[in-house]
């Protein structure tokens, strides 16, 4: 038997994550092993996962508003040497899987692989938001992820990135409203500041920063091809930035008085 086809855990962070849980699932029942890290969700989530045969650790919920405190705990509880984190509304096409077990079989492959992800948002996937990389497939031993929202992975040695072609790509399952983006991005933020603590930003960064992330996300990156939803979606980016750096202004003023 080829031993790369035993090597490769999948691991999945949950909390309430019941929703989309089952297809995902579905979608990673391949590997050979599943991991379902759950921060004490109070719906079926956990059902779920031991129905599918999944092994479920828990990491206390407390305050923590992402996954992210969480990361290096769920890896950290995986047995195989790689580890392929996918996230609770995210599909693992037959063809990335395949992809994974060759790159693992190559001696001297790469430690890490960035994946591409193909989002949604306004019901449509957008070209600016393509192919959106995440660092998602690597060795076990010595990977830690930081406890911060908007972070990847800290892998020891060579990382690559897989071609950006759909049939490689994780595929995402949410398709959040505008109203629920905002939400997250209010209680993202708050961890954002955390992980931005040394930053002294003043009123120029309240102008540029959500100016250039615009620009960069409806000009550069092609939002302007997408129409009304890719206009809206650059515009979120640029109100996320001001609100993290009036954020963090706010914090440093309250520190001197």
């Amino acid at each position: 038997m080829d031993k790369s086809r035993q090597q490769i855990s999948v691991v999945i962070n949950t909390y309430n994550a019941a929703r989309h849980l089952e297809r995902v699932l579905c979608s990673v029942s391949g590997f050979d092993e599943v991991v379902v890290c759950d921060m004490e969700s109070t719906d079926d989530t956990v059902d779920i996962a031991r129905r599918h045969g999944c092994r479920v650790v828990t990491f206390p919920k407390a305050g923590h508003v992402s996954a992210e405190p969480a990361r290096t705990f769920a890896i950290q509880s995986a047995t195989r040497p790689w580890v392929l984190v996918v996230d609770a509304d995210e599909l693992v096409p037959p063809e990335l899987r395949e992809r994974l077990y060759r790159h693992i079989s190559q001696h001297g492959c790469a430690s890490g692989l960035y994946l591409p992800r193909q989002n949604l948002f306004m019901g449509r996937p957008l070209r600016c938001a393509w192919p959106d990389y995440q660092l998602r497939f690597f060795v076990r031993q010595g990977t830690v992820w930081p406890p911060y929202v908007h972070t990847f992975p800290v892998v020891k040695g060579r990382v690559e990135r897989l071609p950006a072609v759909k049939e490689l790509a994780l595929g995402h399952l949410a398709d959040d409203s505008i109203h629920t983006i905002m939400e997250k991005d209010n209680r993202y933020s708050d961890d954002d500041v955390m992980k931005k603590a040394d930053r002294h930003y003043g009123v120029w960064a309240l102008l540029w920063r959500p100016t250039w992330r615009f620009t960069k996300c409806y000009l550069l990156e092609g939002g302007w091809r997408d129409g009304v939803p890719g206009l809206v979606y650059a515009g979120l980016k640029a109100i996320y930035q001001f609100e993290l750096v009036a954020k963090i202004i706010e914090k440093n003023r309250r520190a001197e008085t």
